[in-house]
């Protein structure tokens, strides 16, 4: 992906890691498009960031994401890059059903759903721009898992593991396949994220995200140094003491 001359779709970007790479997207030359739920929230960013553009999507609800594509791709017949950002990270407790269920089925169509209908309503206009971008976002709780929240690690992984199989289809195409692996970063994502010190400054993150961009056009992963200590947890062969660490645990049980 070249970090400017793009039209970009980030949808889910109203705040957090979305709202920051948005900005610094649009401060390289791209123009952007922001989309979120909340029509005074979009409003606000307009208003704040002249240049910025917005529509309302609601990325769990098919409909709604059908609607946000004809009119995005409408009045930017140029895009060429989706971000699929929305999603959204709940503690779960898996000894009750009342204790994860709901926020379960919430997470996979947030963070599952979502992503594969975005695709599905922009992969045609994609195809037909001499180069294109989709960019997935997963975690480095792909990787290793933090014990709170399963149904979020889950669904990072199959991110994952979709971003890899796409690349493999889109292979002889003119649509790359681009995954972010954030590490922990101080955003709103859960309660108290945002003063969690162990968490990357979310300007560090996205300072580094647009480094590796730059210097990378060609990449199919973009990982921030933090993110390696999960991301290779397997290949260094020290995964028991990285998933013991993450979540503050004896990696022997004692």
């Amino acid at each position: 992906m070249n970090i400017s001359g793009n039209t970009i779709f980030i949808p889910g970007a109203t705040s957090g890691i979305g709202l920051a790479l948005a900005l610094r997207l649009h401060d390289r030359g791209n123009t952007v498009i922001v989309g979120g739920r909340r029509q005074e929230r979009l409003a606000a960013i307009a208003a704040e960031h002249p240049g910025i553009h917005t529509v309302r999507i609601d990325t769990t609800d098919a409909d709604s994401i059908d609607e946000a594509s004809r009119t995005v791709i409408s009045k930017h017949p140029e895009l060429n890059v989706l971000i699929t950002m929305a999603g959204v990270m709940r503690a779960e407790d898996w000894s009750t059903p009342s204790g994860f269920l709901s926020d379960a089925e919430e997470t996979v169509t947030t963070n599952i759903l979502g992503p594969i209908r975005l695709i599905a309503a922009f992969i045609e206009h994609l195809r037909a721009q001499p180069d294109a971008t989709i960019m997935t976002v997963s975690s480095g709780l792909a990787f290793a898992p933090l014990r709170v929240t399963p149904t979020y690690n889950a669904s990072k992984a199959a991110i994952h593991m979709l971003s890899e199989s796409l690349r493999l289809q889109f292979a002889d195409t003119s649509v790359s396949v681009l995954e972010l692996e954030p590490p922990a970063v101080r955003t709103p994502l859960m309660p108290g994220h945002e003063d969690n010190e162990s968490a990357m400054p979310l300007d560090e993150f996205i300072d580094e995200v647009v480094a590796l961009i730059e210097s990378q056009p060609d990449a199919t992963e973009i990982q921030v140094e933090r993110v390696k200590f999960l991301r290779y947890a397997e290949v260094r062969g020290d995964y028991e003491q990285v998933v013991a660490t993450l979540n503050g645990t004896d990696p022997h049980g004692r």
